[in-house]
């Protein structure tokens, strides 16, 4: 019978549904609005933050703040390598800077929008990069390993020391620390990163130059 079929159906509640209606009518707002500006791929939030992927971004400000300190660090010409830090590179790439050159390595697959500059990133395999990444070829690289843990501290640090010239910027947990100078001689920052939703574990930034941040 077609009723017993219909009960079988689980149906959400009132409030769920207006929950998802919500949610779903706030998402065409921001389409909308993304459309109506003309929207710029790079802006931070183009790409919503995927949690399950370990992502949060920065706030505005930290980002604007980062971004910042690496194009003085990487000085006139240089070039930065953002190392799963996306909301950084956005905001490099909202400079339209012509001073520098920048790339992303991102687990991330959504990244691939930005063309050459994408390269995709596992830091299971640190050093499983393109053959035209050449090593110590960037003067800052700024990295915010996906996960607290001195495993993917430890991997993530091989990719960096790959890659830079130098100098190194890194945001990670306040408790890494002690891997953080073990594995990259950084050293803590005065500067407080702030993230755009508040997360549990406090986080600080790592550098091993005379930095900005201080």
């Amino acid at each position: 019978k077609m009723d017993d079929a219909d009960d079988d159906i689980p149906q959400l509640s009132s409030h769920t549904l207006a929950a998802l209606q919500e949610f779903y009518l706030e998402q065409q707002q921001r389409e909308g609005m993304k459309t109506s500006q003309g929207f710029n791929q790079y802006s931070i939030g183009s790409i919503e933050e995927d949690w399950q992927l370990s992502q949060f971004w920065y706030s505005d400000e930290t980002a604007s703040c980062l971004a910042k300190e690496a194009v003085a660090a990487a000085g006139k010409g240089g070039k930065i390598a953002c190392v799963s830090a996306p909301s950084v590179y956005q905001k490099l790439k909202e400079q339209d800077g012509k001073d520098f050159s920048v790339c992303i390595l991102e687990y991330d697959r959504r990244f691939s929008v930005y063309g050459e500059e994408f390269i995709f990133y596992d830091y299971n395999q640190p050093l499983n990069l393109p053959e035209n990444l050449l090593p110590h070829s960037f003067d800052i690289v700024i990295a915010d390993p996906p996960y607290l843990s001195e495993e993917c501290l430890q991997k993530t640090a091989e990719t960096i020391k790959y890659l830079t010239k130098g100098k190194i910027l890194l945001c990670t947990g306040a408790i890494m620390e002690e891997q953080a100078a073990k594995h990259l001689g950084v050293k803590i920052c005065k500067f407080i990163p702030k993230h755009s939703r508040n997360l549990a574990n406090e986080f600080r930034c790592y550098v091993n130059y005379a930095s900005g941040l201080d």
